[in-house]
């Protein structure tokens, strides 16, 4: 396979990333490339699956009722940054904070279909063969990218993390939205379509239909 380098791809402009609804946001990245280049290995993958998180209004997010930490500080920037953080200790979780400053929309990005780089990923899942489970998952999606805590705060308009346009098309029949996976304690919010999928994906997470 070709190898990659950022100039390859058409970076997603600051205004992608500063749309006030977080689900329109979350939707338009399905068909998208999130690429890195991390320690001379540069790795690709189209996103397929995505779960938009509605700031301080949505249970289910970091930041509702206007939480703020250390950890989640950065969700309070301009959108067109990176969250990541870590997950029951183990897995660290990439998201794309959108909106302006203050408005503290993420959207998670929970699975990909690589596309360029897959050596680097196998290597970094310590995976032997690229089956489907290589990025399917937000935690399988870090390991593989080279993606963890440290990564959190980057400019996604940079050239070591960034999400770009390479042309792409997807009908909007192809994208399928439901309820939220792991976030039961969300009550009501925990039913809102905020997760958007790319219809028959093999890559998509979660149970079977």
């Amino acid at each position: 396979m070709k190898a990659i380098t950022p100039g390859h791809y058409n970076k997603l402009p600051l205004s992608f990333y500063r749309k006030k609804n977080v689900c329109t946001v979350a939707k338009a990245l399905i068909g998208k490339v999130l690429v890195t280049s991390f320690d001379n290995m540069a790795t690709a993958g189209r996103i397929v699956e995505t779960e938009a998180y509605n700031g301080i209004v949505d249970k289910a997010s970091h930041a509702w009722n206007g939480r703020r930490t250390n950890r989640t500080e950065i969700m309070y920037a301009g959108g067109g940054v990176s969250y990541v953080y870590l997950c029951y200790g183990i897995h660290h979780l990439f998201n794309v904070v959108s909106n302006i400053e203050d408005v503290p929309h993420a959207t998670l990005i929970r699975a990909l279909e690589p596309l360029a780089g897959i050596e680097h990923m196998l290597f970094r899942t310590k995976k032997i063969k690229a089956d489907h489970s290589l990025t399917r998952g937000p935690g399988n999606v870090s390991k593989a990218m080279g993606i963890d805590t440290q990564h959190t705060g980057i400019d996604l308009l940079g050239d070591r993390l960034f999400i770009a346009d390479d042309g792409y098309k997807i009908k909007p029949s192809q994208i399928i939205a439901t309820p939220r996976i792991g976030v039961d304690y969300a009550a009501e919010d925990a039913l809102l379509p905020y997760r958007f999928i790319l219809k028959d994906n093999p890559y998509i997470s979660g149970k079977r239909s």
